[in-house]
């Protein structure tokens, strides 16, 4: 099975390779692909509906089955903020590595304003497969559970994952390997599920 995973974060590219590799899948990332696709506008109000726009723009678009996620973070305190607005949650344009480092430091404020508070955070990523002719075939969701931790640990990771703590292990998701969490995280509950899926259906 060959597919276009429609992102341009090269870290979620390479995780969703890693993880969808040895279920016979292979991976392009847009990088990879010769025609270049303007990026559609992310305006859904939930994280499903982004993955399902972006899957059916870029299928249609390059003629191929393409693969789209959405990922988000759901903080307790706050309401389940920055959710579907995770990626730009402070506001600021720059580069990924300066929108990251500008939506960590809001994340942290915000939850040092609220005091002594449930800290508990769930990633969630939704995925969705579409065919050339942008008929949605596969849609899903996978979640993991970690803590806000004020002081940013680990160079592993992205995004939030420096102050997303996991109480079990003793470590940031940023602190540990991509082999531990791909095992472990949202994406790769999503992408183990979709692999099953394409085992079964895929000609």
């Amino acid at each position: 099975m060959k597919l276009v995973f429609a992102t341009t974060n090269p870290h979620k590219a390479d995780e969703i390779r890693e993880i969808l590799g040895p279920f016979g899948v292979s991976v392009q990332a847009l990088s990879d692909v010769s025609k270049r696709v303007p990026e559609p506008k992310e305006n859904a109000e939930t994280l499903e509906g982004n993955a399902r726009l972006k899957a059916i723009a870029y299928a249609t678009a390059l003629g191929m089955v393409c693969l789209a996620d959405d990922s988000g973070l759901e903080v307790e305190a706050l309401d389940g903020a920055p959710g579907v607005h995770s990626a730009r949650y402070a506001g600021v344009e720059g580069t990924r590595a300066e929108r990251d480092q500008a939506n960590r430091n809001k994340l942290v404020a915000e939850l040092e304003t609220l005091g002594a508070v449930d800290r508990t955070a769930r990633l969630v990523c939704t995925l969705c497969l579409a065919d050339s002719q942008g008929n949605v075939l596969f849609e899903t969701r996978g979640a993991a559970v970690a803590r806000v931790v004020s002081e940013a640990r680990g160079g592993q990771g992205f995004g939030y994952d420096a102050h997303l703590y996991l109480p079990d292990v003793g470590k940031t998701i940023a602190e540990l390997s991509a082999e531990e969490w791909n095992a472990r995280s949202h994406r790769g509950a999503a992408a183990r599920a979709l692999a099953e899926w394409l085992t079964k259906n895929a000609r």
